[in-house]
């Protein structure tokens, strides 16, 4: 009787633990929906405004800003590592963690001095943990509903540092919303900012029309504004994708523990079932016996 009480009480456990596992998942789903339509809504806006400034860039020619000059030499890099705050989503962090972790190993290799700047706070306890200079972190900003004001401020602070000579290079690691099921992790660089040159061929009948833009003022006094706010964009197209990123791992870990919270259930029920009728046959056979030795 004591194999299934324990039994028993291991049922329940599971059961609970999956009321706790769905919940969860339909938690994530809901808050997955409306950051998804927001990291949607974004993309296109990003692209657009990467796509104007190569043509003014390729108007004005190369060095128009300082930010898109790159250094002679890589002394100081920056690093903003974006991960979430919380656990319960799988290998979510641990593949953003191990490419940072890859990545900086990479570079201390050349003897290159790094900092970090954090958003999360699984991104924070890496960098505490293996002993990186961490110039800034932000907790409580992934998973929520996130302003351009935070972007825009890291932003600034990283084209400051730029311009004054603190750092060479600043790049960004994050992951990259392409499925539910799928976030690869991804490093950008933002500083110095490298337009993406398209290749153009005159013989390539299917390479799109690109339009020319009408500047004014002159595209080198636009080139002032918009470089600073590109290094902004990047950063909030950043923050968006993993804000999506982590309620998708976190539904499909939720899904997958639900899953398996069933399967334990029932080979617990299997083996109850089991126990029980082992005990039922056993009582049997006592009440056979006695009442044989009764007659006997």
């Amino acid at each position: 009787m004591a194999q299934l009480k324990e039994v028993k009480m291991k049922i329940s456990a599971v059961k609970k633990t999956k009321q706790i596992t769905k919940a969860m998942n339909m938690v994530a789903a809901s808050k997955l929906r409306g950051a998804q339509q927001n990291m949607e809504a974004f993309r296109p806006y990003a692209n657009k405004f990467a796509e104007v400034l190569d043509s003014l860039v390729e108007k004005s020619g190369e060095g128009a800003s300082p930010l898109t000059v790159p250094r002679s030499e890589v002394k100081k890099v920056n690093i903003i590592v974006c991960t979430s705050d919380r656990g319960l989503c799988g290998g979510f962090n641990a593949n953003l963690v191990t490419r940072a972790d890859k990545f900086s190993k990479e570079l201390k290799e050349k003897d290159i001095q790094i900092s970090f700047v954090t958003f999360g706070k699984k991104g924070r306890e890496w960098c505490r943990k293996t002993s990186n200079t961490i110039l800034s972190e932000h907790i409580g900003i992934i998973g929520s509903r996130i302003g351009f004001h935070v972007s825009s401020h890291v932003g600034q602070t990283m084209v400051d540092q730029f311009l004054k000579g603190t750092v060479d290079e600043v790049y960004v690691i994050f992951p990259e919303f392409r499925t539910v099921s799928k976030q690869t992790p991804v490093i950008r660089q933002i500083l110095p900012i490298i337009p993406e040159k398209s290749e153009k061929t005159e013989m390539d009948s299917n390479q799109p029309y690109l339009a020319e833009h009408i500047c004014e003022p002159s595209s080198d006094e636009l080139l002032g504004d918009l470089m600073p706010t590109h290094v902004h964009v990047q950063i909030h197209r950043a923050l968006l994708e993993t804000s999506a990123s982590e309620h998708a791992a976190r539904m499909v870990a939720m899904d997958n523990a639900t899953k398996a919270c069933n399967d334990m259930i029932g080979s617990l029920t299997l083996a109850y079932n089991k126990a029980r009728q082992s005990a039922i046959t056993a009582d049997l056979m006592d009440i056979v016996g006695g009442a044989e030795a009764l007659k006997g």
